[in-house]
């Protein structure tokens, strides 16, 4: 518990000073809006440094823990995430958010988490890597197929999904390789905050006008992150308990099944869509961070 308490202390912090920034001083937006894909694709590289190379090396190996990272990342929580939703969201631009959130694969934290949760590090590992190299078939499905080809363009997409999923995988490989990675590591963390801080700052700052104006738009919001976190976990493992699966494996399991890449997300949502399709990242983004905790607490 203490660890994770370390671990989220001061990205706490900034996402509470990006969240107060983009509702005091939203005219800045005009200027870190250019710097969102880039600032998301620095994270993207940096995040799956943690990803050896040797994952990539061994396809056969990969196979069972990436279908696994898969299907609990899209089956299980995509299509919950696309249920509560169908039902609770009646705003196009919000509900097109959750889809956008359903079609991206698992947050990259998943491993880290796992470590800190005592679960099974080298599976989550593997199944991570897996559920990104099937996200560039998968993304694209759910998005025609959930939202219209009229919706999304394809050329704005290929180069959305080129530049936050493709190039960092491959620049990660590119460092792991040079051995950069050590250089690297100190000012992992610092950089990846900060990243964070600018895009949550942008996606907030650009709906200020909208969350003063109507503050109950986040009701429902609130309501489908919550129960895709917290209630869908709680099932996961309740279920797990019933076939008698081991703590490990279902600490993995749980985490597969509950948590997105909301930055990824959000990149997506505002490239494509615009701000207000972005803003279910943002919550989501909070409560993800407010349940780790719950399960360090839990543990």
């Amino acid at each position: 518990m203490v660890e994770i308490k370390k671990l989220l202390h001061s990205r706490h912090l900034l996402f509470l000073l990006g969240l107060l920034a983009g509702m005091i001083a939203d005219k800045g937006t005009f200027w870190t809006l250019p710097f969102v894909l880039p600032a998301l694709a620095l994270v993207m590289t940096l995040s799956t440094l943690g990803i050896p190379n040797n994952v990539f090396r061994t396809p056969r190996a990969l196979l069972p823990q990436a279908l696994l990272g898969t299907s609990m990342n899209y089956v299980v929580l995509g299509n919950f995430i696309i249920g509560v939703s169908a039902v609770l969201i009646r705003e196009e631009a919000l509900w097109t958010g959750f889809v956008i959130m359903a079609a991206v694969p698992p947050a990259i934290a998943v491993a880290p988490f796992t470590n800190h949760l005592e679960g099974n590090v080298s599976h989550a590992l593997t199944g991570t890597a897996g559920a990104y190299i099937g996200s560039l078939i998968i993304m694209p499905l759910i998005a025609f197929g959930l939202l219209g080809s009229g919706s999304v363009e394809p050329f704005r997409l290929a180069v959305v999904m080129l530049e936050l999923i493709v190039l960092p995988l491959l620049v990660s490989r590119l460092i792991l390789a040079k051995g950069w990675n050590e250089k690297i590591e100190p000012l992992k963390s610092r950089l990846t905050d900060w990243c964070f801080f600018l895009v949550i700052y942008t996606i907030v700052g650009m709906n200020r006008n909208l969350l003063l104006q109507r503050p109950s738009i986040l009701l429902p919001v609130i309501i489908v992150v919550v129960a895709s976190t917290f209630l869908l976990g709680f099932i996961i493992e309740w279920v797990g308990g019933l076939f008698r699966i081991n703590r490990e494996s279902l600490t993995l399991l749980v985490l597969f099944g509950t948590l997105k890449n909301y930055g990824l997300a959000g990149g997506i949502a505002l490239y494509l869509f615009g701000p207000v399709t972005a803003l279910p990242t943002v919550v989501a983004t909070v409560f993800m961070l407010i349940y780790i905790i719950w399960l360090g607490y839990r543990k």
